[in-house]
């Protein structure tokens, strides 16, 4: 069951229920989508999920986990990951980043994405469909490349022909966090960088699962945990855009465990074709 650096590959029975999970996911992050805008409070949003969650019989991934006290991670413009909902209201013009987790019979589904409230600043519609497209990107490196390097380097290839396209600084491409593999933990090996490295990584093979989490800001990606211990944001002030989705390998190719479509439309368009479960 487990190879290099203690991965944990799951059978295919064992996905199943990781989609499961990743469903439970899907719907949560819907439900908070419907109910985001000016003036709601990040609580009001964690509130949205945990009810979803929990009418499901699952368990949020997040509350409790090495003290943390919510079921969602909810980071506003300049927060760029784990920012904790409270009564903070929501702007117009204000980037939002959600992320949720949940657990079904024991296996987790994450999954994040980025809204730009109305009235929405073009660069940052634009940093979070980047951010998007750099996810979808890495997401297909799993079914085209040999070793998990090729994330890294897909993320970075769609940040730099942004920049190219549009004559602009390239996007800051957070180094200190990164995704991860998935299963009966939220977090376990191996580390799914977002960028160029020397190690190309793991080989590609069935039964692996992980997240993939891009997160890239406007500016610097130099940043900082605030005294909560847990919001990470940028020093520059800069805003920043997170997306997430879990994939499993398998025999057949990958498929995208908290899309509810199994991420068939994005990927096909990328020339990719998802496998049944």
């Amino acid at each position: 069951m487990f190879g290099r650096e203690r991965i944990e590959y799951k059978t295919p029975e064992q996905v199943a229920v990781m989609r499961r999970a990743g469903l439970v996911v899907a719907d949560a992050l819907d439900a908070v989508r419907a109910v985001l805008a000016p003036g709601v409070t990040t609580a009001e949003l964690d509130a949205v999920a945990e009810e979803v969650i929990a009418s499901a019989g699952a368990t949020p991934s997040f509350l409790g986990y090495h003290g943390y006290p919510a079921s969602l991670c909810v980071s506003v413009n300049d927060e760029i990951v784990h920012g904790i909902p409270g009564s903070r209201v929501l702007q117009p013009g204000d980037v939002v980043s959600v992320d949720c987790g949940a657990v079904v019979d024991g296996w987790h589904g994450d999954s994040a994405f980025t809204a730009v409230l109305d009235p929405a600043d073009p660069a940052d519609v634009a940093l979070a469909a980047t951010t998007e497209d750099a996810l979808w990107a890495g997401i297909a490196a799993l079914a085209t490349g040999e070793r998990l390097g090729a994330v890294g380097e897909a993320v970075e290839d769609v940040v730099e022909a942004a920049a190219a396209r549009t004559g602009t600084a390239p996007l800051g491409i957070v180094e200190d966090y990164v995704g991860h593999g998935i299963g009966t933990a939220m977090h376990q090996p191996p580390d799914v960088p977002n960028f160029r490295t020397r190690d190309r990584g793991t080989r590609l093979r069935p039964g692996l699962c992980v997240a993939v989490e891009p997160m890239l800001v406007r500016g610097s990606q130099v940043n900082h945990v605030l005294a909560d211990d847990w919001t990470v944001v940028t020093d520059d002030g800069s805003r920043a855009a997170h997306w997430e989705h879990t994939v499993a390998l398998l025999d057949g190719g990958i498929v995208v465990l908290t899309a509810r479509d199994g991420g068939a439309e994005r990927l096909r368009a990328l020339g990719v074709e998802i496998a049944s479960i």
